[in-house]
């Protein structure tokens, strides 16, 4: 079965053209490389938890909004190739490419895929 890497992150408001821009841009290079399927999604209706919720886990500001991905790849192997040569890219590299979110809150994983439906 396939394998997805998942992300999760807060994004300025003011800054999700500018997310989407660098995600259509990174995205193209991942699935250049082999990616199957390169996904984000902009919360819509992410409520704000007493105990755990989405925002709670990125420490997500009142003028930020949530934005969950995955990139689905064929195997854990043809993931760990392909991620080894997108960070390699030097087309990602440089400070036009900045991430327009703080990075440190971000959360992610790797994960085989149990069950598709």
């Amino acid at each position: 079965m396939s394998y997805v890497d998942g992300f999760i992150v807060a994004v300025p408001k003011a800054n999700i053209e500018a997310y989407k821009e660098f995600s259509t841009f990174a995205g193209s290079i991942w699935k250049e490389y082999g990616a199957l399927d390169y996904v984000e999604c902009v919360g819509d209706d992410v409520p704000y938890g007493e105990l755990t919720s989405f925002p709670r886990a990125v420490q997500a500001k009142e003028d930020e909004v949530v934005v969950f991905s995955w990139i689905v790849y064929g195997s854990r192997q043809e993931r760990d190739d392909i991620n080894a040569k997108v960070m390699a890219d030097p087309r990602l590299k440089g400070d036009q490419w900045q991430m327009p979110f703080d990075g440190k809150r971000m959360i992610y994983g790797g994960f085989e895929m149990m069950l598709k439906l």
